[in-house]
């Protein structure tokens, strides 16, 4: 009996810790749970098909709707989970009865029954513990392992996601940076051709002098 109490605590990892703390009581409400649960999934649909809708005025449609899948499977996978663990704590507490009515019922045994006969019955009930409680740790240690996949997605798509806000960054800066350096090329054209004007004005050869004018007839000596 032991090995299912167990069982069961381990098994309430999988629950948030209001379901947690009434489960270990005793006095959990399991429907309260899956209304709780089922009030979440229509809400990860609802924010899916405003996500969807947005999506379709970006320019990465596929992109976005792509993260915007990944994030709605992670969220309904994690509903998945606390479903499962509220159904195998069920199934603990009704395997708990039954072993209850067992063990009442090997106090109250009958006078004929043999020694060997008690000692069948009991390890017979030992070997049904062990299973339930080895199955309830499986079912505990499969849930640890899908929140580790979990965090490791989650971290995969929100590097995935900043890598694709960085390329729609440079697509969107691309025209102005190609603008950008055609201008610088364009002046530094012309800067050149400037600088070439001004060597050739430099080193262009200067013209002849002009011969000097005949002398005046008034200016002749008289004999």
């Amino acid at each position: 009996m032991k090995n299912i109490v167990l069982a069961v605590l381990m098994t309430l990892g999988s629950l948030p810790l209001w379901a947690q703390s009434n489960a270990a009581a005793g006095n959990a409400n399991f429907e309260a749970e899956r209304s709780r649960l089922a009030a979440e999934r229509a809400a990860i649909e609802a924010r899916f098909d405003k996500e969807r809708a947005a999506c379709y005025q970006k320019f990465a449609v596929e992109d976005c709707l792509r993260d915007s899948r990944q994030r709605r499977r992670a969220e309904t996978d994690h509903i998945k989970r606390q479903e499962s663990a509220i159904n195998d704590i069920e199934r603990q507490r009704r395997g708990a009865a039954e072993l209850e009515k067992l063990d009442q019922k090997a106090a109250t045994r009958r006078p004929q029954d043999t020694p060997e006969k008690q000692d069948e019955a009991r390890k017979a009930q030992q070997d049904r513990e062990q299973r339930a409680a080895d199955h309830a740790q499986s079912r505990a240690a499969t849930a640890a392992e899908a929140q580790e996949r979990q965090r490791e997605l989650e971290a995969k798509q929100k590097a995935h996601a900043d890598e694709q806000a960085k390329a729609a960054q440079r697509r969107a800066e691309a025209p102005a940076a190609a603008e950008r350096f055609e201008s610088k090329q364009q002046k530094a054209a012309e800067h050149r051709a400037s600088r070439e004007r001004q060597n050739a004005e430099r080193t262009k050869p200067r013209g002849a002098p002009l011969p000097a004018p005949p002398a005046s007839p008034a200016s002749a000596p008289s004999r």
